[in-house]
Order: C-alpha cells, then structure tokens, then sequence
C-alpha cells in the first residue's frame, strides 16, 4: 500500500438488520482526495447466499449511522453537505428521495427509532444564544468572553462545550410520501411567510450536560440515556444512566448513582423491559480509570440495583471499535462484543450470566445487529479495513468486499509473535515483512492509549511503511487492552518501566526469529501515549537510527490544566508527587537523547496539546539534537485516523521523507 491508495480505505459502519431479517443496511465511509473530505452513502446488504450483492441505496454526499424503523419500512440516517452538520433523514427502505427530519444549527450526532416509529429520538449540541452563529453578523472572535468554574470545559476535536452541551429531542417522523414543502413568493399584498421545512422538535433533556448513548423503552415512555448528572460531576468520571420521561413530563430519574461508580458506554432495553448497560467501575473515588474492563449489567426492574452479568477480570466487555456493542434478543440473552489478544469476537450472554462465544480466529468486530433469525456484523480482519458478515452455525459468512481494491495494490500479511520480556513476562504481537529475503530495516511501532491496542485488522500505518521497504515490529505491553485488567493496570504509577522492557524484549524477539529483519538497521515510532513510549525510549536505549514522536504525552507536568483529559489523566497514570512524575516524564528525560527525532503534532490537539511537542522539540534543538517539528494546521489528536485526507496523505510523505533519509532502504 502507497500513501497515495488512502481513498481506497472503506469504512463500514454498525450495521442495522431489517426486523424481519433478509437485509442489512451499513454506511460505507471512505476518505476523498479531491473533496479533502470524508464521503460515502448508505448500502443494502442482502443477507442469503442468492440474495445477491450489496448495493448502494443512497447518493449523499456523506450518510452515515442508519437504522431501520421497527416496521422495517423506513431508514433513518444522518446527511452532511460540504462545510454543512449532519442532519436527520429519513428514507423509505425500498429507495427513493430521502426527506429532510432535522435543520439543527450545529448538527445531529445520533438517533433512535421510538418502538411505534412515529417518532425519533436524536442527540443535538444546543448553542448558547450569541455563540457559534447564532447571531448573524457575530463570529468566534467576536463573541463575549467564557467564564469557567470548572475543572473541564474542553474536549479534543471539539474545543469548548459547556456553552453547547449534547442534549436529547423527540421529533415526528415525516410522511416520506407527502407533497413536498413549496415556498410561496411574495405577492402585491406584500412578502411571502415562508413555510417550516421541518418539525420543530421537543426537548427531553432536563439537564444542560452532555447526553451519550440513549434508547427508548420497549413501551415508548421513557428514554434511558448516558449522562452525568450528579452534583460531584466535574470531580470525578462518574456517568449514571438516567431515565427520561418522553412525554417531558415529569421527573428524570438517575438509575444508578446509588449503587456504585460506574463509567458507562452505551446502554439497551431488551423487548421484556429490562435494562442492559456497560460500564467499568470506577472505585470509591470515582476516578480510578487506569486499565478498568467494561462489564455487562443489567437492571431487571424499574429501581431494582444493576446486576453485574460478566466478570471485567475475564472479560473486556465494550471495547469493540468506537461504538459499544449491546443486542436483545427475543430470549431475554444480549450480544455484545469481547477484546481478547488484539481480536473482538461476538458473545452471547444470557441474564444468568451464561456467555457463549459466537466467534473465533482473526476477526475484528466493530459493529452488530440481529432481526428474525440472522445476526450481522461488521468486522474487519487481515485482509479487510471493514465487511459485513452474518453469523451462522459454522461460522461468519462473508456478505461484502469492500477492500477487494485496496488489497489488490498489495498488502502484506503479519505473523503473530510471543516472547518473555526481561522478567519472564508474556508479550505478543506481530511482524510485517516486506517482500524479499532483505535484510529489510526494521520499525518498532508503539500505540497510543495505553489502554488500547494492535489488532488483526488490516492497518494503513503498517501496511504503508512495509510498502515503503520496511519491517514494522509491532506488540502489546503491559498497559494495553485486550490481556486482562491487571495486564492494562500494571503500570499505573510506574510509566516507562515494565511497558519498555516489553517493547524491547518483544523487538529483539522478532529480529531473532526472522532473518529478513536487519537488526543493525534500526527506527522507532509511535503516536500519543506511542509517542511518549518512543521519547522515553530514545533517552534510554540509544541503538536506533531515528525516531518519530508524535502528538505524544511528553510533559506530565505541563500536562496538568493544558489538556482536555488534564484534570486526572495525568494524576491516575504518573501520580502526583513531583519527584516521582519527574521519574517517568521523557521532558525531564529530554537531556539523555542521542537520536535524530521528528516532532510531528497538530494546532488543535486538546488532548496532547502542542506546547507537549514544542517544549520537548525545542529542548532537543537546545541540545544539540538533529530534530525537526512538523506541525498540521487546523488538525486534532485524530489527525492519522479521521483528520483531512490531504493531510493525512502529507503525514505519510512527511514520515516516509524522515526515514528515507536517517534509515534508507
């Protein structure tokens, strides 16, 4: 793969299956060079073997997030326009000329059918009167000063939200077969009142914080939803699932701040009334995040205390891609996703708390839905960035290709690893090899997180650099997810220490084990926590030609009130006594680095904010050290994965141009 085959990358988004079954709908994302956008339409998907192939319902220029109404003779999906929010549509399921739902002035981010379908639920940033052009006339620079009492007021790729919390609204569902909306002209008698294109919407929401996940209960009158509502809220992590009244009337009620500190994903009523959500447990102080597993609950009764279903220290319920995974079916059991060893395989869990596995082998689950009998995913493996698959009772069955043309441009395959790190500890990951017998120079590519992980998935970062002639060297430390809480709990308070021992050990592991790799040839990169990972490597293990250190967490210290996740990210993680941070901060490190280093950050990261790049960049300059910053206009901490295709496009020819020339094939 050439950093030029970016387009040919499909995102698939969640499916959702007709309730009868015999088709699936997904979004079909990809990024665009020309349009420096991300585009993309929905797609029919039948599911039997002669149902034929998938093809695309929509022609918008980016629809995203559809589902079916409850009678299946509806979709309802978000549409974006260039430089526009998305907003509400609603389609008839057999195609047609989708009809306008919403005319929200900063967008919808996400819907829900209500269980008559007559109605939809979405989510929707409601501006403070005077702010992002709600007065015409009136721009960013112009509107009167914020004033914060807050610990957070800041959240990456967004920038201030208290003045624009997420909240919940419940609108008709247009007849998409009705006469169209006409607007009357101005006649002698004077101008003409322009007529509503849309239903104005009713507020749910009853309090001004931001509202995560939500469904509708199986009777229509109450909307479960994710939110912070509790008085401590900007002192803790805490989230509670709240019960909203549909009608407006009435109370909200919090469903679970009394029974515990939960951190809460998504949530799903199941068709018996029961309440499932997913959560990780936050401890008495409702901060302690560091490596916590997702579990799967379940409330049986209104007021009843949630009952935990999955045990967190053998299952990481959740962490299936972006969108947590929760489907009821008809027996009373959910599916839900599992992360196990760089995989996410299906489960089916029942209210006992029986699970059954569903999958097995190299797949990546990110999506599911279930209607009559069938059960869709979409997935992604070694040789898929995203598919869509049924399950059946010899395994998934493959309905899409959506990366047939990427793979034609020539992917490499990795091979999975285990090693002993220096104390005997168990590290795994993978290696890929370029073409030949080499020796090829070898990468070690760290991710971000650290609570997170390398998978099985087909991965543009790998798969351009081995197209460029290198080896990429690639495993999960002590840290990462998908190995167990202890595994992603163990270096909480002691960054920099089991998690480099790991890296290293797995990388020596791998030049011994494949002759192609030339250990005498060497570079190191990573992204965000990958990123500090690489900076304190490079000031303690001095063998690598060059480094990339990008968007990292360098400055623990300065990290503190500057990011976004500042208020306790870096407290829970290094600690909070200076001598300490200090022992595990690669900026006090900064002085021990030899290594040639690009810097490469975005201006609008909140998450790492760019004065972690710049101070470290220009201590390494003050030393001495041959280093280069490289910083993206207008860009966030999500530059590699969703920022502006040309600049992701620059990003490759910026990281490819470093190594060519400190570590040339």
């Amino acid at each position: 793969m050439q950093p030029s085959d970016l387009p040919l990358i499909n995102s698939v988004s969640a499916p959702s299956v007709h309730p009868r079954g015999g088709v699936a709908v997904v979004a079909v994302t990809r990024p665009d060079l020309d349009a420096d956008a991300y585009v993309g339409q929905l797609w029919i998907v039948p599911l039997s073997a002669h149902g034929g192939n998938a093809f695309r319902l929509t022609r918008g220029f980016r629809d995203t997030e559809p589902q079916f109404s409850p009678s299946g003779r509806l979709i309802a999906f978000l549409r974006a326009a260039p430089g526009v929010p998305p907003q509400l549509y609603v389609v008839d399921a057999g195609g047609g000329e989708p009809v306008q739902v919403t005319d929200r002035k900063l967008g919808v981010s996400a819907l829900a059918w209500s269980p008559d379908g007559a109605n939809l639920a979405f989510a929707s940033r409601e501006p403070e009167p005077g702010r992002y052009g709600t007065v015409e006339g009136v721009g960013a620079d112009a509107e009167p000063p914020r004033r914060f009492d807050t610990f957070n007021r800041t959240a990456n790729g967004l920038g201030y939200y208290r003045d624009r919390p997420e909240l919940l609204f419940i609108v008709r569902v247009p007849d998409v077969q009705a006469e169209p909306v006409v607007q009357p002209v101005a006649s002698a008698s004077g101008p003409a009142e322009p007529r509503p294109v849309v239903a104005e919407p009713r507020r749910v929401s009853q309090h001004e914080v931001d509202h995560g996940a939500f469904a509708f209960s199986p009777d229509g009158e109450t909307i479960a939803a994710v939110a912070s509502v509790h008085p401590t809220r900007d002192e803790d992590l805490i989230s509670s699932v709240v019960l909203l009244p549909a009608s407006g009337d009435g109370d909200a009620v919090d469903a679970t701040i009394s029974h515990g500190s939960f951190q809460i994903d998504t949530l799903r009523y199941g068709d018996d009334g029961r309440l499932f959500f997913l959560a990780s447990d936050l401890g008495e102080d409702g901060l302690d995040f560091v490596g916590r597993n997702s579990s799967l609950y379940v409330i049986d009764e209104p007021a009843a205390a949630p009952r935990r279903l999955t045990d967190p220290a053998q299952y990481d319920i959740g962490s299936g891609g972006t969108q947590p995974v929760i489907v009821p079916r008809p027996e009373g059991s959910v599916l839900v996703v599992d992360g196990r060893r760089g995989t996410h395989q299906l489960l089916r869990v029942d209210v006992s708390g029986a699970v059954t596995s569903l999958t097995a082998g190299d797949i990546d689950i990110s999506g599911a839905d279930a209607g009559g009998p069938a059960i869709v995913v979409s997935y992604a493996d070694p040789g898929s960035y995203g598919d869509v698959g049924v399950i059946e009772s010899d395994g998934l069955r493959r309905l899409t290709d959506f990366s047939a043309q990427l793979r034609a441009t020539g992917v490499a395959t990795p091979f999975e690893l285990e090693t002993a790190s220096a104390d005997g500890y168990p590290v795994h990951g993978w290696v890929a090899v370029p073409e030949g017998d080499g020796p090829h120079p070898v990468l070690l590519m760290i991710h971000g997180g650290p609570f997170a992980e390398y998978g099985v998935h087909l991965f543009d970062e790998t798969q351009v650099l081995v197209g460029a002639g290198y080896a990429v060297v690639y495993c999960n430390p002590r840290g990462s997810r998908g190995y167990g809480e202890s595994h992603g709990r163990s270096i909480r308070h002691a960054m920099g220490t089991v998690d480099l021992d790991d890296v290293l050990a797995f990388f020596d592991a791998a030049i011994a084990a494949d002759p192609r790799l030339d250990g005498s040839r060497t570079g190191i990169l990573g992204g965000s926590y990958g990123g500090y990972l690489t900076a304190w490597t490079i000031a303690h293990d001095h063998r690598w030609s060059a480094a990339i250190v990008e968007r990292g967490y360098l400055d623990p210290e300065y990290f503190v009130g500057t990011s976004d996740i500042g208020s306790f990210f870096s407290d829970q993680y290094v600690g909070e006594e200076r001598a300490h941070i200090d022992e595990q901060s690669p900026q006090a490190k900064v002085g021990q680095v030899t290594t040639p280093t690009l810097v490469l950050h975005s201006e609008q990261d909140l998450r790492c904010p760019l004065g972690q790049a710049e101070r470290y960049y220009h201590s390494l300059k003050r030393n001495g050290i041959e280093t280069e910053l490289v910083v993206f206009p207008g860009e966030n901490h999500e530059l590699s994965r969703g920022g502006r295709p040309r600049h992701r496009l620059q990003r490759f020819e910026v990281i490819l141009d470093w190594w060519a020339r400190h570590l040339p094939v």
